[in-house]
């Protein structure tokens, strides 16, 4: 019955991966839409940019701000092979250094400015095979693709999903892979590696080796991890959610590794999407959490992407109904449709925080005190992250502007959500120099921000001891670090002061948009062992003071033109910086407190490609980026 079972698996496995394949070698190749002005010109190799001559930025022991993005996927990833990529992680990390590379339309494509670093994750599941059954075709894959053609528009794209969705589900641990491209997965990895060694320029450009390991929750949602190594050194082969589906399986093998001396941690995306269980307060198997398994969590999982194409992981307005920013890229789409009873508090940040602190006080342990980072997902070898220069995620379902606005049979109306996915996010990270070794140490301590796409830096500290003027001095920074914590870090022992000041700063993406506002969000823990949170705005442009009773600031004027796809910076502030004291700090309660930076309102992406298009723009109009920094925690039990 077992071997009956495994070989069941085993064919659904190939027949689907097939299925993908066949549909490639019948004619699925990118079609034009008519009257598309976002596809030309066609890529021209003669005429395509080459690498940026990046500089090198000398170590500043106060840190300075990088910006990348961590995930990043090619054609070694299935899903992306099959809906039209064919770049390479050689492509990805060119495109990242300001290259211009082929989108899998046809056209060329441009970071407007070269990342600081990036991060090949191509799926560890089946990794490069479809690429290399590419070519091969078979009687069993053409009655397979007829099938898929009639099972409705959603078919082909979760069918690979779906299929390691189905092998997890059933515990099944083998790759499942063809005997004539068994040597495909271990070939890809060595390519990643390659690409990786090739491009990383310590002190000018950092490429980290990477992979994402690819889980589904107990109803199908995205448990998924993207695994970043801090030098050179990396296993044989990725780990892959059919060698363990489970989160803790993937822990293991990292502890591992690390034993081994391969610094390593893994970084939860798209928790929106996990239908309630990237924080459960249960593991995959439905046991309640114990300290061991906190601290197994804690210590491989020190950071979550909270932006990034897919929608964004912050919060959600029916869980911070007090946040008037809370309904921002907001993207739920369920492989299998909305679970009955979902508790959204294990999709969010914020809502993760706050569990965190509950089971610290009730339990004594807490496995959500992470930090936050944004990054792409971009499944073209590049980092779709700029709203004036949105090309889309998978060439096949949302590669031109018409596709993403359903002005094209290509695409069934509804089939896919590219309306509702966004040009987001990037990873922001304090450190001495642009190294692995620098940026992954911060990484470890938190000292990070995630971006929606602008390059906004955020700077946090907390301290029992300071003050307003603070601000003024040359030296702040440095006395910050010498009398307090960092983002990411715990308030020391508290002292005989009454309650902790907060330093923070902001300053705007020199090539975006002024600054709307910067804000504290605080969260914390009653003794009942409830928790609650609230948005304090710090400080604010255009000369705006909070509503004195209701906290509350008025909203800027909107300076966006519809017709043209344009604002103006008139409005609003290059920089923000403030001192605040928290004026409700309550010495027995435990809490965190984490800095949010808004901009003013700027057109979507969509809105750009309406204009391209002289179509009317899609409701949203326009949005407000931000930044989000890690949090600082407060335990009165110091």
């Amino acid at each position: 019955m077992l071997l009956s079972r495994l070989l069941r698996f085993v064919g659904r496995a190939l027949l689907i991966l097939g299925a993908l394949i066949a549909v490639l070698l019948v004619g699925a190749s990118f079609v034009r839409p008519p009257l598309d002005p976002s596809l030309e010109p066609a890529f021209d190799p003669a005429t395509a940019q080459a690498m940026a001559e990046l500089p090198r930025i000398p170590r500043d022991p106060d840190r300075r701000a990088f910006f990348g993005d961590l995930h990043i996927h090619t054609a070694l990833s299935p899903d992306a092979y099959v809906f039209g990529v064919r770049a390479m992680p050689n492509d990805a990390y060119r495109f990242a250094k300001g290259a211009t590379i082929e989108h899998g339309a046809g056209y060329a494509i441009q970071i407007s400015r070269p990342l600081d670093f990036a991060a090949v994750t191509d799926h560890s599941e089946f990794l490069g095979t479809t690429r290399a059954l590419g070519d091969q075709t078979s009687l069993q894959q053409r009655s397979l693709r007829h099938r898929l053609q009639n099972d409705g528009k959603l078919a082909l794209t979760w069918a690979y999903f779906k299929t390691i969705a189905e092998l997890n589900s059933q515990g099944f641990r083998s790759d499942g892979i063809p005997e004539e491209v068994a040597w495909v997965p271990a070939e890809a990895w060595r390519t990643t590696i390659d690409a990786a060694e090739q491009h990383n320029e310590p002190g000018t450009f950092t490429a980290f080796i990477a992979y994402e390991w690819s889980s589904f929750s107990r109803g199908g949602g995205h448990l998924h991890r993207n695994v970043i190594y801090g030098s050179s050194r990396a296993p044989d082969k990725p780990f892959s959610s059919t060698d363990s589906p489970k989160p803790r399986g993937l822990w293991e093998a990292l502890d591992r590794q690390r034993a081994d001396g391969i610094p390593v941690l893994a970084i939860p995306h798209n928790p929106n999407l996990s239908n309630g269980e990237t924080f459960d307060v249960v593991d995959k198997d439905g046991n309640a959490f114990d300290a061991n398994y906190a601290e197994t969590r804690r210590r491989n999982e020190p950071l979550t992407e909270i932006f990034q194409v897919k929608g964004t992981s912050e919060t959600h307005p029916l869980l911070s109904a007090g946040d008037e920013f809370a309904d921002f890229e907001i993207h739920e789409m369920f492989i299998a449709g909305e679970p009955e009873g979902l508790d959204r508090r294990g999709n969010y940040t914020r809502a993760a925080l706050r569990r965190g602190l509950e089971l610290a006080q009730a339990q004594g342990y807490n496995p959500f005190d992470f930090g936050v980072i944004g990054s792409s997902d971009g499944h073209g070898a590049s980092s779709p992250i700029e709203e004036d220069n949105f090309f889309g995620k998978l060439p096949m379902l949302d590669g031109s502007a018409a596709i993403r606005l359903e002005q094209t049979t290509f695409v069934p109306k509804g089939a896919m959500p590219a309306p509702e996915w966004g040009a987001a996010g990037l990873a922001g990270i304090w450190a001495e120099e642009n190294t692995r070794e620098s940026l992954f140490a911060a990484m470890r301590r938190k000292e990070t921000f995630a971006t929606s796409g602008p390059r906004l830096r955020i700077r946090l500290f907390g301290g029992w001891h300071f003050d307003a003027s603070l601000l003024e001095r040359s030296d702040a920074i440095r006395r910050c670090y010498a009398g307090g914590v960092p983002m990411g870090g715990e308030l020391p022992e508290r002292g005989a002061a009454n309650a902790p000041g907060f330093l923070v700063w902001a300053v705007r993406d020199p090539d975006g948009a002024n600054l709307d506002r910067l804000q504290i969000v605080k969260g914390w823990v009653d003794a009942n062992g409830e928790s609650a949170e609230k948005i304090f705005e710090v400080t604010a442009s255009d000369g705006r003071l909070p509503d004195a009773e209701t906290g509350k600031l008025a909203p800027l004027a909107s300076s966006v033109d519809l017709e043209t796809a344009t604002y103006s910076n008139r409005i609003g502030a290059s920089e923000l910086s403030a001192f605040w004291r928290d004026p409700e700090f309550d010495t027995t309660q435990r809490a965190f407190y984490y800095a949010r930076v808004i901009e003013i309102p700027t057109p979507r992406w969509s809105t750009y490609d309406a204009v391209k298009l002289g179509i009317d723009p899609p409701v949203p109009h326009s949005l407000q980026e931000r930044a989000v920094t890690s949090a600082i925690w407060y335990d009165p039990g110091r």
